[in-house]
């Protein structure tokens, strides 16, 4: 084993550590101690662990370490990053993109510039005429990842909701459930009457929101992200 070699696996070793105690601001506190270039090839490779729970710490913190490379003034490493992450999505890459398309949701709600520059890419995953993607397990990171950034940005991705709405009336029910949140903060009035037919289904579903993995009825959800009848 190179030298760089062991230096890599000791960081992954020490990253799996702090995602494994995942903590909001402790953990991404000590991730951002690391240099930025450093860091990512380790969290890249926990989109793939075993434990959900480190997976999607490793999605927060790249978040984070890629908001920190523009803050930085390094934008261009992280056009870097929005671009492999592309590239994981991309059926020449050869493999799946677990996590990607959560990964560039959380970077885009959490920077501007980046958001600017990426939210096309990140929504036509989930257009019929764009990049979409068939595979159903993976539209849950791409109405995760637009759901991410149309509750941080609603202002925008409008021009998104006719391709969300189609997951409301699927047989799948986490494609119902997350594409209910990730409509809600961009949708018109026939939008919201559409998330609204979802408010009696009680079937539960796995989600990542206000920082932890919850298990919530779609309904439940509902009540908590849309407004009163007749307010909108």
């Amino acid at each position: 084993m190179t030298l760089k070699e062991n230096t890599y696996r000791n960081l992954k070793k020490k990253v799996l550590v702090l995602l494994q105690g995942y903590n909001p601001e402790h953990t991404l506190q000590e991730i951002r101690q690391y240099p930025s270039r450093q860091i990512i090839g380790p969290l890249f490779s926990h989109f793939y662990h075993g434990d959900e729970h480190i997976r999607w710490a490793a999605i927060m913190a790249m978040g984070a370490v890629v908001d920190g490379m523009v803050y930085a003034g390094d934008t261009e490493s992280a056009r870097v990053v929005m671009r492999r992450l592309m590239w994981n999505l991309n059926d020449e890459s050869g493999g799946i993109g677990w996590g990607s398309p959560e990964a560039m949701g959380e970077i885009t709600a959490r920077n501007r510039t980046m958001a600017k520059e990426f939210h096309r890419i990140l929504t036509s995953y989930a257009c019929e005429e764009g990049n979409f993607l068939e595979h159903e397990v993976l539209q849950y990171g791409v109405l995760w990842g637009i759901g991410r950034l149309a509750h941080a940005r609603p202002e925008l991705i409008p021009y998104a909701l006719p391709w969300l709405l189609p997951f409301l009336t699927s047989p799948d029910p986490g494609h119902r459930g997350l594409a209910a949140w990730a409509a809600t903060p961009i949708a018109d009035a026939e939008g919201l009457r559409q998330i609204r037919n979802l408010a009696d289904d009680s079937t539960e579903i796995r989600i990542f929101i206000k920082g932890h993995l919850q298990n919530k009825s779609i309904s439940s959800l509902i009540k908590e992200i849309l407004p009163p009848s007749g307010s909108e």
